[in-house]
């Protein structure tokens, strides 16, 4: 019986080059993500964790789809595995396209725009809360059409791919 969960064990382990995949910049994002989502703090990412994490962000998850998103792990979600997961899912990602994803999970209509208010309040109060000046500093910068932030045309502004004659349109 030992044997059998052993290998069990030894076949659900990540590879040794798992923290290859990241810079150290990066490692501190993902723990500062994990913990986040871990709730309650137990080092294991729940349905319960999701279930809350969502509902912080004014979303209503089914069970079906927060159960979903456990069973993409193999084992239970430590901050190994959540390494793991997100390695495979950034993998080969273009930097802009995981920048647009993580935007369209606030856009609840799907339209390319967040209300300036609420990110905002994301920004202020999720992950590395920003200070009053870097908020002044953003909204600089950001574009907003009737107080909402066109996040598909900030997210080329970050990545240098939108010049001043684009942006004043």
């Amino acid at each position: 019986m030992a044997e059998e969960s052993g290998e069990k064990e030894t076949a659900k382990r990540p590879g040794s080059n798992l923290f290859a995949k990241f810079n150290k910049q990066q490692m501190q994002e993902m723990k500062e993500a994990f913990t986040m989502i871990d709730q309650d703090r137990d080092g294991v990412i729940s349905v319960d964790d999701l279930r809350e994490i969502y509902n912080s962000l004014g979303r209503v998850p089914s069970d079906s789809d927060l159960n979903e998103m456990i069973k993409e792990a193999p084992g239970p979600i430590n901050f190994t595995m959540f390494l793991t997961l997100m390695g495979e899912k950034l993998h080969g990602m273009d930097p802009e396209d995981a920048l647009r994803n993580a935007f369209a999970m606030f856009d609840k209509e799907g339209k390319g725009f967040i209300p300036e208010e609420y990110l905002k309040d994301l920004l202020e109060n999720m992950g590395d809360n920003f200070g009053k000046d870097e908020i002044k500093q953003t909204w600089k910068e950001i574009p907003l059409e009737g107080g909402k932030v066109d996040y598909q045309r900030f997210v080329s502004l970050i990545k240098g791919k939108l010049g001043e004659e684009e942006l004043a349109a």
